[in-house]
């Protein structure tokens, strides 16, 4: 999937949106999924893109956040901690699947699918150039952003 097109998709979003992959061409994107709102890691990480938002839009990089949680769900979280950038709410796991994000998981002894923390950056052609899997929160974002900057440095 690296260095390729990403398959055009059209997914729900918060603030009554719709996100159309072809429709961001000239724009670079993260992608990044995560398992559940309101969760400890999953909100740090949103407030680190919420804090980092300016800079990722001074380097031509929209952010949006993906994961199986409900638009209501997805729309309070995002008001909760101002995130700057709209969610995507993918109950039947659409996008999941495109980006083989749904991983076996072990929580307390039980395994259960669940999405794997996985960032991805786009392009602003529409070409896969980068990807988390497994991500640890503390520090991510910024690496994100540093991909991010050089590659809008480079286009």
């Amino acid at each position: 999937m690296l260095n390729q097109p990403v398959e055009n998709f059209t997914a729900a979003a918060t603030n009554d949106t719709s996100i159309e992959l072809a429709k961001l061409a000239g724009q670079q994107l993260v992608l990044y999924f995560y398992p559940r709102d309101n969760t400890p890691g999953c909100t740090t990480q949103g407030q680190d893109f919420r804090d980092l938002h300016e800079q990722f839009a001074a380097a031509n990089t929209i952010i949006l956040g993906v994961s199986r949680d409900s638009m209501r769900t997805h729309e309070n979280f995002k008001a909760k901690h101002n995130f700057p950038f709209e969610l995507i709410s993918d109950p039947e796991e659409t996008l999941c699947q495109q980006f083989a994000v749904i991983k076996e998981k072990n929580m307390f002894g039980k395994k259960h699918m669940g999405i794997e923390r996985s960032t991805f950056l786009i392009d602003k052609n529409g070409v896969l150039r980068q990807e988390w899997r497994k991500v640890k929160v503390p520090g991510h974002v910024a690496e994100v952003l540093q991909a991010a900057q050089a590659l809008n440095a480079n286009n």
